[in-house]
């Protein structure tokens, strides 16, 4: 099976720069004619990825493997990790700062987006060593 592969580095210091992923895998979906709700889908879940990046864990890599028939997203960092999975995938569940909240970032959202946005969603932590998110969106 044929695959496009992309590889972007997430800044952890530039919000500003945080959406550069997604925004080119759409970009890129978009000219290959994959439908619209399917482009949305990834577009959604890899840019929550991104910002979980830049708020928690100081950057990251975002890998984007492009399939004819789905888009494999890795997001991986090297970030505090997360102690309660179960607890972190609960809607509004936050550990964002006071600062992160008032650039409007940090509702607790980017997790339950990315499994809802997502056909298949794997996360992998470790306290103190960092965190590997695969989704799995099917086009």
């Amino acid at each position: 099976m044929q695959c496009i592969r992309y590889e972007y580095d997430v800044d952890g210091e530039n919000f500003a720069s945080a959406g550069h992923a997604s925004e080119s895998v759409k970009r890129t979906l978009k000219q290959m004619g994959v439908p619209a709700a399917s482009v949305r889908r990834v577009a959604i879940a890899m840019y929550e990825g991104e910002i979980n990046m830049v708020i928690h864990a100081h950057g990251g890599k975002a890998i984007a493997e492009i399939y004819p028939d789905c888009i494999e997203i890795t997001l991986k960092d090297s970030g505090p990790g997360i102690a309660d999975i179960e607890l972190a995938m609960q809607a509004g569940y936050s550990t964002a700062t006071d600062n992160i909240r008032s650039l409007g970032f940090g509702a607790g959202m980017g997790l339950p987006n990315m499994k809802k946005y997502s056909d298949e969603m794997r996360i992998e932590s470790t306290v103190g060593v960092g965190t590997t998110v695969f989704l799995r969106i099917n086009l």
